[in-house]
């Protein structure tokens, strides 16, 4: 569990030190760097979709995930649920920006494989790394759209902790098949995430979360 902690406390510093930078932002600085934050999702959301889609043994899995999750998380309105309980205790565009940051920390390869690894191999390489990323990352997100995104470094440890256990427990039913299947869907939330701060279209991924549980 190091790893994960190291990756927690990474988030966190990250988050305090971007929103001491928020402070002395004009405006004009803090709308480039949310453009240069939805990029960058957008990127890496294809990047994981062409790294990951040709490895794929059964190309229309993500295609039915997508399908099958967003149904379900439109039943269960998550995406305005999670708007809510952010609106309590926040106000601005947090909610937008916390969706983001959590899509980032959470979905992304190393911190699914990354826990994994380590509860099975010991290997913590992949979260020192991951740890790295996300702390570069919250700095910009918390520039961007305040300290609020430093509870994304709760999500993460209670994510990362979760797929350590279930790794201790179901070591023998975690195959790479299933990992490159959660990547070509978890790159797909990402894409969403970043076309949605770009404001080119606004779409409810917090609804499509739930299709990386149909995998």
């Amino acid at each position: 569990m190091i790893g994960t902690l190291v990756n927690t406390a990474a988030i966190i510093i990250g988050s305090v030190t971007g929103s001491v930078f928020k402070k002395g932002l004009k405006e004009e600085y803090q709308d480039i760097l949310m453009q240069a934050m939805g990029l960058a999702a957008a990127a890496l959301g294809v990047n994981a979709i062409a790294k990951y889609l040709p490895d794929s043994e059964y190309p229309v899995l993500f295609i039915v995930s997508l399908a099958l999750g967003g149904i379900i998380g439109q039943m269960l309105d998550l995406e305005q649920r999670f708007k809510h309980v952010v609106a309590k205790f926040t106000a601005g565009n947090l909610a937008e920006g916390l969706s983001t940051a959590i899509l980032l920390f959470c979905v992304g390869t190393m911190s699914i494989i990354g826990p994994m690894e380590s509860a099975l191999n010991g290997n913590n390489t992949y979260l020192y790394t991951n740890a790295i990323l996300d702390g570069v990352t919250s700095v910009v997100l918390a520039s961007t759209f305040g300290i609020g995104i430093i509870w994304a470094a709760a999500v993460l440890f209670c994510w990362q902790g979760t797929l350590y256990l279930l790794a201790h427990i179901l070591s023998d039913f975690i195959t790479p098949a299933l990992l490159t299947e959660t990547s070509i869907v978890g790159g797909v939330l990402i894409f969403c995430a970043g076309l949605s701060i770009l404001d080119v279209r606004s779409f409810k991924t917090i609804n499509l979360i739930p299709a990386l549980l149909i995998l």
